[in-house]
């Protein structure tokens, strides 16, 4: 870690344009998880081996976390959650390479996977429900309610990048510090420590994810089904 691991240093300037560290780390990131569902997936066979069991299992532990909280609607919801555990954790385990730096400590960065999220609640709300149905949930109790709604949306999401950003900032801070004051003599607690909270913050902010989606459309399922009940 060095001094720029605080600060996010542009590598190219053109005009306005400016290409950082964040951004170059984020495409090769992108490129390894694509070149690992590739090669996880170009040669399944229908009695597995050890890497087609782990790989199954990890998908299965990833699928019944979705339907303990999404269960009708698990198997639209498992590619974007999914991916998105599989990106986070990767991007966070990139600041175990000596000279590299987890994006996810750049607020630009998380903000950006806040927003994505923001934009999927949305999508999958209007895609499975409609758009007139997905709309009236935001009246419901009462119209009244619709600024309370708006402004909930806007901060979580707000808060959902902040949360990466702070937690994984403050670790890599962390680490520097203890490196300066103890050398070299504590790199596996601090290697564990990384992981660990990797790990972690992966799971949380895919957590969230998933119930924000989630919660779009099970409390319009509600909706419709008191209406039900108040027909019968």
């Amino acid at each position: 870690m060095g001094e720029d691991s605080l600060f996010i240093l542009p590598i190219f300037e053109l005009g306005y344009l400016q290409l950082t560290s964040t951004v170059m780390t984020t495409w090769v990131v992108m490129a390894v998880t694509a070149a690992l569902a590739w090669l996880c997936t170009r040669r399944l066979q229908i009695k597995p081996g050890r890497v087609q069991t782990l790989i199954e299992a990890l998908v299965s532990v990833i699928e019944q976390a979705i339907r303990n909280i999404a269960p009708q609607h698990s198997q639209q919801i498992m590619p974007f959650i999914a991916t998105l555990w599989l990106f986070i954790v990767i991007a966070n385990l990139v600041g175990l390479i000596p000279g590299m730096h987890s994006p996810t400590r750049d607020l630009s960065a998380t903000a950006a996977l806040a927003f994505l999220v923001f934009l999927s609640v949305h999508w999958y709300g209007i895609r499975i429900q409609g758009l007139k149905n997905y709309l009236r949930h935001y009246l419901q109790p009462s119209p009244i309610l619709l600024p309370f709604h708006i402004i909930s949306e806007l901060t979580r999401t707000v808060a959902l990048a902040v949360r990466l950003f702070g937690n994984m900032m403050s670790l890599e801070m962390v680490a520097l510090l203890i490196l300066m004051v103890a050398g070299f003599l504590v790199p596996v607690p601090i290697l564990m420590l990384h992981i660990v909270e990797a790990l972690v913050q992966a799971y949380i902010f895919g957590m969230l994810a998933l119930i924000y989606v989630a919660s779009g459309l099970q409390s319009q399922q509600l909706h419709q089904q008191k209406q039900g009940d108040d027909h019968a």
